[in-house]
């Protein structure tokens, strides 16, 4: 097994010509049988085996740096590195992260997880070689669909600045998670047909550099002019008016023809971008057939590609989808805007339903919220649904743009709390306090399926900005016989007794009542809260709570600093109430991997750990 000679960075470089082509095909062969098993990134990292054997054989890690946007797609990095028993432990709690991790390898230069960053990071690490006098290569890695991120175009528009080598990976493959959109993806389909122009390019500079004494010097004016022979021999010519050399496109599984590309662009004294086709799913039919499924997958049958566990309940997307779907028909003020992320928050119901009123902006959060702002201004009704944590990116727009002029924009954030699997990058666990913190942003958060149906046409309804949050997984169908009316900034009391009131936010309703459950077994009083609003604040029930109880408990799936906790704690400070407040939810630290039942429990938020943290701090407060 040509595989198992790749005990380390660089081994590959050892082996024999002929044994490369097997390489590819074993890597393929492992990651399937691997990911089958585990659940992860297949899709993206069949299609960039042989480019990334390519980069391993013309660069020398650690010493050279190899930047991979977003990061998904670095598996077959991970095994060239001599990382192959972490695969066992892929995306597991301690195990092998699916991402580049510099605290993993020496051989993962920068932590990546989001996408459209490996071009600045790139730069920065170039700037870092200049400033020191170092002799190094950089390569940023990024994929086709992470070029409609706005931050890839800031860098792009700095890289002819720096002196000096660095070399751009545009891994094109026609495929981000949801189909690509944008003028990028249109110029990008011109170039992919464009090989007669690449090969009339190299054809025309090779016969001109013959030309004894001028010939070099005549390439290089035609390389500088802005006239039509330019448009002619140059097919990546917006890169070359940005300073940036193009080479391409090439093959992506053509690992001979990858290996002289990159050793051209190694060689060039500047920035160069090398365009590389592949092919998403590449080796294995069922995610060559169907990549959005294959792009992040649980285990699966190897056979057929058929998921091993199905769950035939609704998740909290399943119901917003169909919810919103439902008030479309009625509303044709509603439109819906996704970025490159149609399947996963459930937009593509819609989308089938009511085209013209559906916008998939591609991977651009930023023009996201503000594109939605525009259409509030123009008297539509935007919902805008994104992820928990790539919301995060959107931070400057939904204050300055939505929020100051109170437009009236619903934001959907899915994926909130925590994730599990994919780690630090994708949990959603700082949004409560991130948004609570904006002036005229209101915050809502539904304790099951029902309540995530109603506070959706709530949401609707409202003339100004509001986030509704929900995790990901199935939606819970307890407590289903508490359905009270929405009232604007009004909690739901469940069960009102005495001594000790619980608070819950959200998907934490399940927790909560198995708490309250378990104190009512050991024989103590409590009452139970469904926050709704995390802003504005029930001020008046956690006053109403204070007459009769003693002990305030909130539970958060969300960072304890400036969270539901913080602004109940804030409250009952400010009002002198006479009770204590006990906070129950995440700690001020990045959450690793791992199973969420696992994370939960590890980060003390499971029913034991609650239960003995309530009666520790009850007991203390008798005594006094």
């Amino acid at each position: 097994m040509v595989l198992e000679k790749i005990q380390k960075e660089n081994d590959i470089k050892k082996l024999e010509p002929e044994e490369l082509d097997l390489l590819a095909q074993e890597i393929r062969e492992f990651l399937i049988e691997k990911i089958s098993k585990t659940g992860g990134h297949l899709a993206s990292n069949l299609g960039v085996v042989e480019l990334t054997m390519a980069l391993h054989l013309v660069f020398d890690l650690p010493e050279d740096k190899l930047i991979w946007d977003v990061g998904h797609q670095a598996y077959t990095h991970k095994l060239l590195t001599g990382r192959r028993e972490g695969f066992d432990e892929l995306r597991k709690f301690g195990g092998m992260s699916g991402f580049p991790k510099r605290g993993e390898s020496p051989c993962d230069a920068f932590d990546t997880g989001h996408s459209s960053t490996s071009i600045s990071a790139g730069l920065g690490l170039v700037a870092a070689r200049n400033m020191q006098n170092e002799n190094y290569s950089v390569v940023s890695i990024i994929g086709d669909g992470s070029m409609t991120g706005g931050m890839a175009y800031e860098a792009l528009n700095n890289a002819a600045r720096q002196k000096g080598n660095f070399i751009i990976v545009l891994n094109d493959n026609n495929m981000s998670i949801s189909e690509n959109v944008g003028a990028m993806s249109r110029y990008l389909d011109g170039l992919r047909t464009a090989e007669a122009y690449t090969e009339l390019k190299r054809g025309v500079e090779d016969t001109l550099k013959k030309i004894p004494g001028r010939g070099e010097k005549i390439v290089y004016q035609i390389r500088k002019t802005k006239s039509g022979i330019k448009q002619l021999i140059v097919p990546g010519m917006f890169f070359e008016d940005m300073g940036i050399t193009y080479l391409g496109p090439v093959d992506g599984h053509d690992l001979k023809k990858m290996i002289k590309v990159l050793r051209e662009a190694k060689r060039l004294d500047r920035p160069v971008l090398v365009h590389v086709l592949t092919k998403k799913g590449k080796g294995y039919l069922p995610a060559e057939e169907n990549p959005s499924k294959f792009h992040g997958t649980g285990p699966f049958e190897v056979e057929t590609g058929a998921a091993i566990t199905t769950s035939d309940k609704d998740s909290y997307t399943d119901v917003f989808s169909k919810v919103i779907c439902d008030i479309g028909k009625s509303n044709r003020k509603v439109v819906t805007i996704t970025a490159a992320m149609a399947d996963g928050t459930g937009l593509s119901r819609f989308a089938r339903y009511f085209p013209q009123r559906f916008f998939d902006v591609g991977i651009a959060e930023e023009h996201a919220l503000t594109f939605a702002a525009g259409l509030a201004a123009g008297g539509m009704k935007p919902v805008v649904a994104l992820y928990s944590s790539f919301l995060q990116r959107a931070y400057d727009q939904a204050i300055h743009d939505i929020c100051m002029q109170k437009l009236p924009v619903m934001i959907a954030v899915d994926r909130a709390g925590l994730v599990g699997n994919d780690g630090e990058t994708h949990q959603g666990v700082f949004d409560l306090s991130f948004l609570s913190m904006i002036p005229n942003m209101t915050v809502m958060a539904p304790k099951n399926r029902w309540e995530l149906a109603d506070m959706i046409r709530f949401c609707v309804d409202y003339d100004a900005p509001v986030a509704l949050r929900y995790p990901r997984g199935t939606a819970y169908e307890g407590l289903k016989e508490f359905r009270a009316p929405i009232e604007y900034g009004k909690s739901e009391l469940l069960y009102e007794e005495e001594s000790i009131a619980v608070l819950f936010v959200g998907h934490m309703s399940e927790l909560a009542e198995s708490v309250r459950t378990e104190l009512k077994g050991m024989g103590y009083s409590c009452s139970l809260v469904n926050a709704r609003f995390i802003k504005p604040l029930d001020t008046e029930m956690i006053e109403r709570l204070s007459r009769e109880h003693r002990l305030l408990v909130t539970i958060e799936e969300n960072v304890l600093s400036g969270g539901y906790g913080a602004r109940v704690l804030e409250y009952v400070s400010k009002e002198k109430l006479p009770v204590h407040v006990c906070r129950i939810g995440l700690p001020d630290a990045f959450i690793e991997q791992g199973n969420i039942d696992l994370l939960r429990r590890e980060n003390g938020l499971e029913k034991s750990a609650i239960v003995k943290k309530i009666i520790d701090e009850y007991a203390e407060m008798i005594e006094k």
